[in-house]
């Protein structure tokens, strides 16, 4: 799992929330009140949050040119549910993307996706290859064409098996 720097501006959520679960240990963050407290999420919203997370981890392997990693409700689907408003300022004319009902994490998520979409960074941030990691990741690479969520680990590991392979 990444020790790099979380993806910028709304898309941080995205990718903690994506990160909630550690595939390879099977620890879910969301099953304790203080790994629900930053999401803002009740005991009862967790099974929703997490068919949120498994959504955006299957578009953020898209991302990558990944297949999803198992049937998912798609997460256009799921951000219809949560309708933004533009919200402006009448002091200083800034604008905004406000929920248009109660769903907060649902909303959340949507504003940074259309947030990153309209600084074209959506893209950027992808879920790791590695089938025991899908790590969220912001791909920094200049190409962005980053595949692992950390070279040191999950890349590394993929080119061992690689090589091993051919010497086989």
């Amino acid at each position: 799992m990444s020790g790099k720097s979380p993806a910028p501006g709304g898309l941080a959520l995205v990718e903690s929330l994506v990160n909630t679960l550690d595939i390879e240990t099977g620890a879910d963050s969301l099953d304790t009140p203080e790994g629900r407290e930053p999401f803002g999420l009740t005991e009862r919203e967790t099974p929703y949050a997490r068919v949120l997370r498994e959504s955006l981890r299957a578009t953020l392997l898209a991302h990558a040119g990944h297949p999803p990693h198992a049937p998912v409700t798609p997460l256009g689907a799921l951000l219809a549910e949560a309708p933004l408003l533009v919200t402006v300022d009448e002091a200083d004319g800034s604008a905004a993307l406000a929920p248009a009902d109660g769903r907060l994490l649902p909303a959340r998520i949507a504003a940074a996706v259309a947030e990153a979409l309209v600084a074209d960074t959506w893209t950027r941030l992808k879920a790791c290859e590695a089938a025991d990691c899908h790590w969220a990741y912001y791909d920094r690479s200049p190409a962005g064409r980053g595949r692992w969520c950390s070279m040191a680990v999950c890349g590394a590991r993929a080119k061992m098996r690689r090589y091993r392979a051919r010497e086989t």
